[in-house]
Order: C-alpha cells, then structure tokens, then sequence
C-alpha cells in the first residue's frame, strides 16, 4: 500500500504531506519496506500462476 491515499486519524491530513509527527512517522514506516510490498494482490496471483505454468512445463519436459 502506498502512502498518498492515506488520512492520518490525528491530524486529518494526507500522510505524504507529513504535518504532524505521528504522519512523519508513518510515511517514514512505509517507505522503508520491501520492493515487493507495493504490488497488488492480483499482481502478486499473476506472478504465482506464471511460477506454476514454468514448473508445470519443465516438469512435462523432464519427463
């Protein structure tokens, strides 16, 4: 998820223009995380199919 869409609950302003400490602290929170945790759940559903039909088709060569 990403920070540009967010509201903080104490000072009712976007996250990403970061007014008060608790904002501050949640946008540093969020950018410090992994390359992977900005893909969506359907991204993330195409990947895996795409892992599976790879093993399927090596394991179809294999044999």
């Amino acid at each position: 998820m990403t920070y540009d869409r967010l509201v903080c609950a104490n000072c009712a302003a976007p996250v990403a223009e970061g007014r008060c400490p608790v904002c501050r602290a949640n946008r540093e929170r969020l950018q410090q995380q992994g390359p992977f945790s900005a893909l969506t759940p359907a991204a993330l559903a195409g990947l895996l199919i795409l892992l599976i039909a790879a093993v399927a088709l090596l394991a179809t060569r294999t044999a």
